[in-house]
């Protein structure tokens, strides 16, 4: 197969001065972005299985954030995190049916607000086109269905089985979906605007945010991709025997809900598994697709270069397939970045997250942030990956479907804290136990860890008040819809179809 190839005031400002002087040189912003990839499913991040030569040439010529993470592992919270730069419970984008709107200023806004072009292409997962969303150029969007998005998750304490789960083994394979053939319309669009800017050789500065959903499922990849693994020694899911799984309640209500493990067999799970490495090949070319047409444009040497993706997927592991909880699969993601100002070759330790988007792509262009916008969490992932400080603490948050409790995340160094109001916590040393087989909270000998990631915790959030919130607000939309038996009344889906 050919391949295409918070600080305090003072340090504040002195960061943000050397972040002033390094972005100097930097014009546009190329924004990558895909869905449900899997950061330990890409060669930078250590798999010597799949095949991922485009974003792994990226991360060799920028750096690789080893420990990037959504802030809520599920599509539409996760978005709206990442557009507007602040945390789900300070927003109010809850869950799949609570999508960005337009309400609260983004970075698209920043950008377009200052006078350069805000072009999206691909999916978005906000409300709909009605909305400023802060675009001056949208193309192939995908919104949320009717505007209002799975209904169904605001259920999120409901034990009935989400039926459509049966669809993710039953339809893994080979062969193309609606969105691999989105994909390749969208990398096409993507190609055709960068070559179509430079023909018209206009001066205004740009950042492009060119938005892919594989490996997102359907499990179904084209031939060429799938043939990539069918005949390879996959590794099997982790902790997946019955016995091997964690009983956490949590866990348990989520895994019972989306009862994806139980449609699969041998046979089904080859096929998944498969089709996903696949997935992430697929996704792969069509990076180095639009990074072909970037160095066709003439526009690479001045352009910053950022591909993340709004969640992982857990792969089958622990019997959990989708996102949706705080394991690394899920809320674990792959960032890597490249172009001016990025040291080559570097791999950043510390903890980052999809909130740090936003600082880095306005100083870029715009330079500075502005007083609201210095009270935002992120921080620019160029200073971050100059400086690696090593006591940064990271955030994520779940109240969607399938959450029968607020969840919330910390990881500070090698730890990670998740918090379940009303359930016991987990504690991870993820330096000793990267794959979270060993638990480790409620320890004697863990006790002044917990304590202090728990400190960390209690000053980003009171999780038992947002927690109240979050499902007073979902009730009150249940109501507004006309009660639970209306919501089941509604169309159920595995997945956003494509508008028609």
């Amino acid at each position: 197969m050919a391949y295409v190839k918070a600080f305090e005031d003072a340090e504040f400002d002195r960061r943000r001065s050397e972040v002033g002087r390094l972005n100097e040189s930097i014009t546009n912003v190329l924004f990558m972005m895909s869905d449900e990839h899997s950061r330990e499913i890409a060669g930078c991040y250590g798999n010597s299985v799949v095949r991922t030569p485009n974003i792994d040439a990226l991360a060799a010529r920028g750096v690789v954030f080893e420990n990037a993470y959504c802030n809520s592992p599920i599509c539409v919270p996760s978005r709206a995190s990442l557009a507007t730069g602040d945390y789900v419970h300070r927003i109010g984008y809850w869950d799949s049916a609570a999508a960005y709107d337009g309400r609260i200023p983004s970075w698209h806004h920043r950008v377009r607000d200052a006078g350069h072009d805000m072009v999206s292409i691909g999916k978005l997962h906000y409300r709909g086109a009605d909305d400023d969303n802060g675009m001056s150029e949208v193309h192939h969007p995908i919104w949320i269905v009717d505007g209002i998005g799975d209904t169904h998750g605001l259920l999120r304490r409901d034990k009935r089985v989400r039926e459509v789960a049966r669809e993710l083994a039953t339809e893994a394979g080979r062969g193309w979906s609606p969105y691999t053939r989105f994909d390749v319309q969208v990398a096409d669009a993507t190609v055709r605007w960068l070559r179509e800017r430079r023909e018209r050789a206009a001066g205004k500065r740009w950042v492009l945010f060119s938005s892919m959903v594989s490996p997102h499922y359907p499990l179904i990849a084209p031939d060429e991709f799938y043939d990539l693994y069918a005949d390879t020694d996959l590794p099997r899911p982790r902790l997946y025997a019955g016995a091997d799984r964690p009983d956490h309640p949590v866990i348990a209500h989520y895994r019972e809900r989306w009862n994806y493990d139980d449609h699969f067999d041998t046979e089904r799970l080859r096929a998944g598994l498969t089709a996903y490495y696949g997935l992430c090949s697929f996704l792969d070319f069509q990076i180095g697709r639009i990074l072909a047409g970037l160095e066709e444009s003439g526009f690479a040497d001045d352009t910053l270069v950022i591909y993340t993706s709004d969640h992982g997927e857990s792969l089958g592991n622990r019997g959990l397939w989708g996102k949706s909880v705080m394991y690394e699969e899920s809320c674990g993601v792959p960032l890597v970045m490249a172009g001016p100002g990025v040291a080559a070759g570097r791999r950043c330790t510390t903890p980052v997250s999809l909130v740090d988007v936003y600082p880095t792509v306005v100083e870029s262009t715009c330079r500075a942030l502005d007083a609201r916008e210095r009270a935002l969490p992120g921080d620019n992932l160029i200073t971050l990956a100059r400086e690696q400080p090593a006591d940064r603490v990271v955030f994520s948050e779940l109240h969607d479907d399938g959450s029968m409790t607020g969840e919330f995340m910390v990881r500070q160094g090698n730890w990670k804290l998740v918090h379940y109001v009303g359930y016991p916590p987990q504690l991870f040393d993820l330096g000793a136990d990267p794959f979270e087989e060993h638990d480790l909270a409620g320890r004697p000998e863990t006790a002044d860890v917990q304590n202090r990631l728990y400190d960390a915790l209690y000053r980003i959030v009171d999780p038992e008040a947002v927690d109240r919130i979050a499902f007073a607000d979902q009730q009150a939309r249940i109501e507004r819809l006309g009660g639970v038996d209306a919501i089941l009344s509604r169309p159920d889906f595995n997945f956003t179809p494509l508008p028609s």
